[in-house]
């Protein structure tokens, strides 16, 4: 998932580089909501998974 957050955060800087204003707001919203959520998931799987082996 993080991997999909680079590739559209990539994306975006491109298109912003070539001054496609739509495609860099599309892009850089999804870049960040994915790169919350693998935030997210990586947080839980820490609290999880030490809780699995105690």
């Amino acid at each position: 998932m993080l991997y999909w957050a680079m590739v559209f955060l990539v994306v975006a800087i491109v298109a912003a580089i070539f001054g496609f204003g739509g495609i860099v707001a599309a892009a850089a919203g999804i870049a960040k909501v994915l790169f919350f959520i693998f935030v997210i998931l990586f947080i839980l799987s820490l609290i999880f998974g030490r809780r699995g082996r105690v």
